[in-house]
């Protein structure tokens, strides 16, 4: 199913890539957008993990440079039955966290500075247990793949604007060029939305399942959407096209960006897993442990010896 929506989202924006193409230069422009598009999409599948995790500067870390976050990661990991993805930090103050990759062989988990240093050890599990759980999902793909597509349609839609459309031809004119450059995009955006705010509830609650504790992800979310008003993140404002892929939308609302909400409401979902929580009995019933202990301590505290992230 995951494999088909993806088909189905490329079409879609392969459709809308060729209409902004149609107005620029007509069915000439339409075909050149075609065969843009069908690199795109070659480019996104392949590649696109690996240019978005560029884009945030993220950089891999392992056992022996990040030994307390790779070793939860690996825990978690486990225990949603899952390959070990890549583990990669991204130097930035908000706190905040994506995955990537287009299948669970090929994924990765990167995680801010700035979410390191805001979150204890439990709400930083619960944080990488809803990023395994949109690898768990195939999300990773649809994700990735959307921001990719998406983007490179706002930047035909900007060219677009730049050389003001095609003048010449017989269709909608410039009033109708103009139309398209601005909703173009704007669908595109649509399409992210409308897969972000489903395939979020999913993944809080199947995290919720990994970690075994719904509370210590609820209480993340709302940590990381308090900061994510505070602190800006100044890479995903130059690209808001791929705000979906983090777990709490990282721009500031500020201008169009609010008309762009990829999530649903922090307070709603913390609700959910509040009442996750209560059909748990306050936890989990039993949650399997990890038989290896994680290190006290790290970037985001900690106090005595445990095992494993939570407790």
């Amino acid at each position: 199913m995951s494999y088909l929506r993806t088909a189905i989202l490329l079409a879609g924006l392969t459709g809308l890539f060729m209409g902004v193409g149609y107005l620029i230069g007509g069915a000439g422009g339409a075909m050149i957008a075609l065969v843009i598009a069908a690199g795109t999409n070659l480019f996104a599948y392949w590649n696109s993990d690996r240019a978005v995790l560029s884009m945030y500067g993220a950089h891999e870390v392992d056992a022996r440079t990040a030994p307390d976050l790779h070793r939860m990661v690996a825990e978690l990991a486990a225990r949603a039955e899952l390959p070990m993805p890549r583990v990669f930090i991204m130097d930035n103050p908000q706190p905040n966290a994506f995955a990537t990759g287009r299948n669970p062989q090929n994924a990765a988990v990167a995680v801010t500075t700035g979410l390191m240093q805001s979150l204890s050890r439990e709400e930083l599990a619960g944080v990488v247990a809803h990023e395994l759980a949109h690898i768990k999902h195939h999300d990773t793909l649809l994700m990735t793949v959307t921001a990719t597509i998406a983007g490179a349609i706002s930047m035909l839609a900007q060219f677009g604007m730049f050389f003001g459309g095609n003048r010449n031809n017989n269709g909608t004119g410039i009033i109708g060029s103009l139309a398209m450059m601005i909703l173009a995009p704007l669908g595109a955006m649509l399409v992210q939305m409308a897969i972000s705010r489903t395939r979020e509830y999913a993944a809080d609650e199947m995290g919720a399942r990994i970690c075994g504790q719904p509370m210590w992800l609820a209480s993340a979310l709302s940590k990381i959407e308090s900061f994510a008003h505070q602190v800006p993140n100044e890479d995903a404002e130059r690209a808001p096209a791929t705000a979906h892929m983090f777990i709490i939308n990282p721009l500031s609302g500020q201008g169009m960006d609010n008309l762009f909400a990829t999530h649903p409401s922090t307070a709603n979902r913390v609700a959910a897993l509040q009442q996750l929580s209560t059909q748990f009995g306050g936890g989990y019933a039993s949650p399997p442990r990890p038989a290896s202990p994680v290190t006290p301590g790290g970037p985001w505290g900690g106090g005595g010896a445990r095992r494993g992230p939570w407790g």
